[in-house]
């Protein structure tokens, strides 16, 4: 028999930290669901788009001027 264990954790974000939590979970938001069109339409035309692929579009997306906003947040939150 396995015992299963968990842990709560509270946390009590200053303002400035909650202002970064939520540009960065606004930023992941818009990378998400960018690559989820972009899978979903490759899908369409039966092609196949990997990991590999997407963080090459994210790469892109970041140096445009309209998604420049995203180099703001952390990268890796965006890539994961």
């Amino acid at each position: 028999m396995q015992v299963k264990r968990a842990f709560k954790y509270r946390f009590y974000p200053t303002d400035e930290q909650a202002a970064e939590l939520s540009r960065t979970f606004g930023c992941v938001r818009k990378v998400y669901n960018m690559a989820l069109a972009a899978r979903t339409e490759a899908w369409t035309r039966q092609e196949r788009v990997n990991y590999n692929a997407t963080s090459a579009m994210l790469t892109a997306w970041k140096r445009t001027e309209e998604l420049a906003f995203l180099n703001e947040v952390s990268a890796v939150p965006l890539q994961q």
